[in-house]
């Protein structure tokens, strides 16, 4: 990071009224690491594709890189999951709504496996009138008795259709008369209401390829087709450090402490983004414990909240340096969530520093974790999309800004408390704008990220 990322000159926060808050205090601490250079240096670095490339770094080589710009931190965290190896795990079908298919959804057998009668009605046999035979064809018996031409018999939907059949005649569509005669009130065409054998698919065909998302649709089909378990992409299991020792976990603040937001929201959140959260630990401002959490860890993902700084307590760098890990990101030109990073801590686990402050903290979720935990998941990335915002908003000089929005008709509405203490403003917001450095006008189409829970819905996500 670089101290030029806020100007703190004469024209400082100009801009709106969150412009002040866009230097947070741990963002103003992380600048005491950095000199007070300019950004165009930025131009002397790798390109992205060079960049995961490099010999691996010990934690902090270089304190004083510039901060990495924001798209191409999202590529960097994305790349470095893809390195990680994650082996196929095969999993009941129950258990793999969600997950991305490791193989092929290859047909077992013909589907359907018999000629099916596609309606209630009857089965026929060569041109009629018929005459209708005792009894009836229900689906799940065995198979039924040939029909010689000019009888009839009542089949149901999904029953197995009688050698012999020329067609299935719908219950609306046939009228019995005299003698157990079945007349039918309409043409009735070779193969009518009949589900051949095969007719979706022949055995060794594939159905899938390796990639599909598991819906509820595709848990049919498998099901459908005697699947009793799929080889997936098993979920990447995250594990959340929170630290620092002002936070309560209930009651009111009080006497210079406060309640843990963190805490609370990011294990649901990393649920939803598709991780299986396997502990939520609170260690303090305490960095033994944290280099012990870390080192003990089993998970593919740790993501830790605040201490990402240069201030006393900031115990994040340090212990990477001493754990040797590889610093990815130290540093995304983005407001807010500045002070966010992104280490490997071993050969397939990754550690994201998230910011203390709240919002800024949901800025490094979806900046680092969500790319790498979707990469680490198989999953594609999501057509980008853009939307024109109904009102200006103001940008920071140099970096991005994340402002959460509503979706009003056809536009995006900015709202008010985004400070990076603050989630009043994201806890109504459908998405976040991506505006860039200096800002977008009324009407300017700009990118949003969704949030989550947005698109898959909080009572139906597949996590």
């Amino acid at each position: 990071m670089t101290a030029s990322g806020t100007h703190m000159g004469p024209h400082a926060g100009r801009g709106d009224a969150s412009a002040a808050d866009d230097l947070d205090v741990e963002e103003a601490l992380a600048l005491v690491r950095a000199p007070r250079s300019d950004r165009s240096d930025r131009t002397d670095r790798p390109a992205p594709s060079d960049r995961a490339d490099q010999t691996a770094r010990t934690a902090p080589a270089h304190p004083h890189d510039p901060a990495t710009p924001w798209p191409e931190a999202r590529e960097i965290a994305a790349r470095a999951a893809r390195r990680a190896t994650k082996r196929p795990a095969s999993v009941a079908l129950a258990d793999a709504l969600g997950l991305v298919l490791a193989t092929p959804l290859d047909a077992l057998s013909d589907l359907p496996s018999f000629d099916t009668s596609a309606m209630d009605g009857w089965a026929v046999a060569g041109p009629g009138p018929w005459r209708i035979r005792d009894g009836g064809v229900l689906a799940g018996h065995a198979r039924p008795e040939p029909l010689t031409d000019g009888e009839a018999v009542r089949i149901a939907t999904g029953a197995r259709v009688p050698a012999g059949v020329t067609a299935v005649l719908r219950s609306e569509h046939g009228r019995t008369g005299p003698q157990d005669r079945l007349h039918a009130t309409g043409e009735t065409s070779h193969g009518q209401d009949i589900r051949p054998r095969g007719q979706e698919c022949r055995r060794g065909d594939q159905l899938l390829p390796t990639g599909t998302l598991v819906t509820p649709a595709v848990l049919g089909l498998a099901a459908a087709g005697g699947y009793d378990t799929l080889t997936v992409v098993p979920r990447p299991r995250a594990e959340v450090l929170v630290l620092g020792d002002e936070l309560l976990t209930e009651g009111l603040p009080h006497d210079g402490l406060i309640r843990d937001a963190l805490g609370p929201m990011l294990a649901p959140w990393l649920r939803v983004l598709g991780a299986e959260v396997i502990a939520v630990r609170r260690l303090g401002d305490d960095a033994k414990a944290l280099r012990r959490a870390i080192t003990a860890s089993r998970a593919d993902l740790i993501v830790t909240t605040g201490g990402t700084a240069g201030g006393p307590v900031d115990h994040v760098h340090p212990t990477l340096e001493r754990i040797g890990a590889e610093l990815l990101v130290d540093g995304v030109a983005v407001r807010p969530g500045h002070p966010m990073l992104l280490a490997r801590t071993k050969a397939d686990q990754h550690l994201v520093g998230l910011p203390g402050n709240p919002l800024a903290a949901v800025s490094g979720l979806l900046t680092l974790a969500e790319p790498l935990l979707r990469a680490l998941a198989a999953r594609p990335a999501p057509e980008p999309y853009r939307t024109p915002l109904r009102e200006a908003v103001q940008g920071h000089a140099h970096d991005t800004r994340l402002v959460p929005v509503v979706l009003r008709g056809e536009q995006a509405v900015p709202l008010h408390y985004s400070g990076p203490a603050m989630l009043r403003g994201i806890a109504t917001a459908d998405a976040l704008a991506v505006v860039p450095p200096g800002g977008a006008t009324q009407g300017a189409d700009r990118e949003l990220l969704d949030l989550p829970w947005d698109t898959a819905g909080i009572g139906v996500c597949f996590t």
